[in-house]
């Protein structure tokens, strides 16, 4: 599938459980948007990934992509400890200088 390195490099930190490495794809001042939450920062989407992680225990598998510019849109199944799992959800990355600067999940 063709998706930027960053991405890729997300998707498996996300599937590691590795959060050091995950926190390195995103800017500095990164948002990232999920279930109506906003994270904004490295530290606090550090601690929404670790919680998400620690409460669902979710994995997610990339099916498709699509790449338009600096905007990266992949759709993921995501499966876990959580009412109606598997389910189909939406990443849209926003890439800048290299780095996710913007992830809205839905």
């Amino acid at each position: 599938m063709d998706m930027p390195d960053i991405v890729n490099l997300y998707f498996d930190a996300d599937s590691g459980s590795n959060a050091d490495a995950l926190s390195d794809t995103f800017a500095t001042e990164a948002v990232v948007e999920d279930e109506g939450s906003r994270h904004q920062g490295v530290v606090a989407i550090r601690e929404w990934w670790v919680a998400a992680k620690r409460a669902t225990q979710y994995a997610s598998e990339p099916l498709e992509s699509t790449i338009d510019g600096s905007k990266v849109l992949v759709r993921a199944k995501v499966s876990g400890q959580f009412p109606g799992s598997p389910v189909t959800l939406s990443y849209a990355f926003t890439i800048e200088n290299g780095k996710i600067a913007r992830l809205e999940i839905r």
